[in-house]
């Protein structure tokens, strides 16, 4: 019967364990629209596959009458969990349970499921809904944050880590998602911030809403802090499902070959492009739908620095990385924001194993005061320290223009780009041929008889003899030139001939890039 009385009890608690906190918190989560942390789990993972790790852990403290608010697992759900059959490691914090506060418990069993994750090589998934750091706990508290940061810094590069802020993110806490590679939010349900509306209010006089200062909005427009913004949770655990899907599980993986899938509806968008005027915008994405797998494109911080496009698309099966230059924005210039989407983005594809190919049409870096005071030499060295860097295969397709400085980041041979390919109507130069005919012939310009007549001929022999794809070809700085017919058919089997590229470097313990 005592045998017996034991079961019964476990089953108890664990009834209670899993319900979480008081049901009048839990049907308040469900008001707004937000679920439980179990409830999270049992959406994004493959049913039935959840296993919970430390599920007893509760709170020490007992100072602050803390002993009277001891709950098992601490506010946090913890373990690992299979998506489409591949192994992921998860927390998921309880805002039913003290608020899902972190304290030294709840803590530690974070950090030792990412310690799982590094172990086993997997990529880990944090769900963050919290009230912050847990305050009658003090420096236990920072101690758990410490850990948890220092676990995101060594599992970096290795694998792939995942935040998806479903509620309050707010103080310390928001340095562990800006620690890992891709953010989540939804829509007035998520907030992040360092210091919140009360306090900016005190100290600056500023008046803001939480959703103004840190909401999904906020962050994925302006900040550039997050990677992608949802309506609601279900939407974002069905897209994080869909992005792992692209991706290796570890560093020393290749990522997934799907299968072959349609090719896309071919629309001559390209052809259509190149005939017009070469100051004319054009969406990048049309020329990004017409050369990758159909419906593959999965566009990555798609509100944030517009003038670049950045995602992963799939290229006869295979995970491809695109950076592209967006003329319908700035022109597709490189300015401070879009040289940071570029530069960590390729640096992510780099530490993965997926090749980057970027289509290129800029005219340079972006110029005036408020881009060089902000620091546009700093920033914009990002972009180039991050090709230069990378060890993957690594191709450019020039469409249109590709000038100065910008050209060196996104096409030069010379940086390290293993292919070049250009179509007859691209120009690379310093700068355009109208900038540099009112440069190098001002002098003939201002004193013709007919000065409008002799730039027009000044301009057509710069084309003619140094901004022309023929010149940088001949000089092996471009690799071939194509119709845009055969821009697919090229991509593809750059890639495959370059998959088992091996690039060697010189041994130290790591760069000093410009931050």
């Amino acid at each position: 019967m005592e045998n017996l009385e034991k079961i019964e009890q476990l089953r108890s608690i664990k009834n209670v364990m899993e319900s979480g906190g008081d049901p009048r918190k839990v049907e308040a989560q469900h008001a707004k629209g937000k679920f439980t942390a179990r409830e999270r789990i049992e959406q994004l993972v493959d049913e039935g596959s959840f296993i919970e790790f430390d599920s007893f852990m509760t709170c020490r403290a007992t100072e602050f009458n803390m002993e009277s608010k001891r709950f098992y697992g601490d506010g946090v759900v913890t373990g690992t969990a299979l998506i489409e059959g591949r192994q992921v490691w998860i927390s998921s914090q309880d805002f039913t349970v003290l608020g899902g506060s972190l304290g030294e418990q709840h803590a530690e069993r974070i950090a030792r499921v990412q310690q799982k994750a590094i172990e086993t090589k997997s990529p880990f998934i944090q769900i963050n809904d919290s009230g912050g750091a847990r305050i009658q706990e003090g420096v236990y508290s920072l101690d758990g944050y410490g850990k948890i940061f220092r676990n995101n810094i060594l599992a970096s590069g290795v694998i792939p880590q995942f935040s998806l802020i479903m509620g309050p993110c707010a103080g310390g806490a928001a340095y562990s998602p800006a620690l890992t590679d891709f953010i989540y939010m939804v829509d007035s349900i998520s907030q992040m911030y360092i210091t919140g509306p009360d306090v900016i209010k005190a100290v600056t006089g500023e008046s803001v809403t939480h959703q103004e200062l840190g909401g999904a909005k906020a962050h994925g427009k302006k900040s550039g802090n997050i990677h992608f913004t949802h309506e609601n949770e279900q939407s974002a655990f069905a897209h994080l499902r869909k992005l792992i899907s692209y991706l290796p599980l570890n560093n020393m993986e290749i990522p997934p070959l799907a299968d072959p899938a349609d090719p896309p509806e071919s629309t001559q968008i390209i052809e259509k492009i190149m005939g017009e005027k070469s100051t004319k915008a054009y969406d990048v994405h049309l020329v990004i739908q017409e050369l990758f797998d159909k419906d593959s494109f999965l566009e990555v911080q798609k509100d944030f620095a517009q003038n670049i496009v950045v995602g992963f698309a799939r290229l006869a099966g295979r995970t491809v990385g695109i950076v592209a230059n967006q003329p319908r924005f700035l022109s597709g210039t490189l300015d401070i924001d879009s040289s940071d989407k570029g530069a960590r983005f390729i640096r992510f594809c780099d530490a993965f194993n997926i090749p980057v190919t970027t289509f290129v049409d800029v005219p340079g870096y972006m110029p005036g005061t408020k881009q060089e005071f902000g620091g546009i030499i700093r920033h914009g060295a990002k972009m180039l320290y991050a090709i230069g860097e990378a060890t993957v295969p690594k191709i450019a397709v020039v469409l249109r223009k590709a000038f100065g400085g910008a050209y060196i980041a996104m096409a030069s041979r010379s940086l390290g780009y293993d292919r070049v390919l250009a179509l007859p109507t691209s120009e690379i130069a310093v700068m355009g041929a109208e900038g540099a005919a009112n440069i190098i012939f001002r002098k003939d310009i201002a004193q013709s008889s007919d000065p409008n007549q002799t730039r027009l001929e000044k301009i057509e022999e710069l084309k003619r003899k140094s901004t022309n794809p023929y010149i940088s070809a001949s000089s092996g700085m471009v690799d071939t030139i194509l119709d845009p017919t055969e821009i697919r058919s090229s991509l593809i089997r750059s890639v495959e001939s370059l998959s088992n590229k091996v690039e060697n470097r010189p041994e130290k313990k790591h760069g000093n890039m410009p931050l």
